[in-house]
């Protein structure tokens, strides 16, 4: 369904992933926009039990990222999306995934995240409250 035509906000689930040693986030860029980065996020589906697992099945597809959700950061609601993010503590990723052919995935630390993500404020605003922001303190 386009954006014009919804009547209600789309629920959006989005994972941080984090390699919590290194202090470093995952970024991938945009299928749309390949000179964009954003963090693995898309819609909760029905095969989806919770928020979590629509993070975590997303972080998979569009990152070829595994990992445990460790913590929720925060709602975002926007004006045609409510944005859930939460952090994964990465454990593995997968050489070949389900995008790996339409993104590029990077590890970079938060101020190159926070320089990357500063054209989608809900992002931004989703690092800055991740427990990866506190270690810049």
């Amino acid at each position: 369904m386009s954006k014009a035509h919804r009547t209600t906000p789309r629920v959006v689930c989005c994972a941080i992933p984090i390699a919590r040693a290194q202090g470093k986030v995952l970024v991938i860029t945009s299928r749309k926009r390949k000179d964009k980065w954003l963090f693995p996020k898309g819609g909760w589906e029905p095969i989806d039990p919770t928020l979590q697992d629509a993070a975590s099945r997303e972080a998979v597809e569009e990152a070829g990222v595994r990992g445990d959700i460790t913590r929720f950061i925060v709602t975002i609601p926007g004006a045609t999306a409510i944005y859930h993010f939460f952090e994964l503590d990465v454990t593995s990723l997968d050489q070949d995934w389900l995008e790996s052919k339409e993104r590029v995935r990077e590890w970079v630390d938060y101020g190159e995240a926070m320089r990357r993500l500063s054209w989608k404020p809900e992002l931004a605003h989703a690092l800055m409250m991740s427990t990866l922001a506190s270690r810049q303190r």
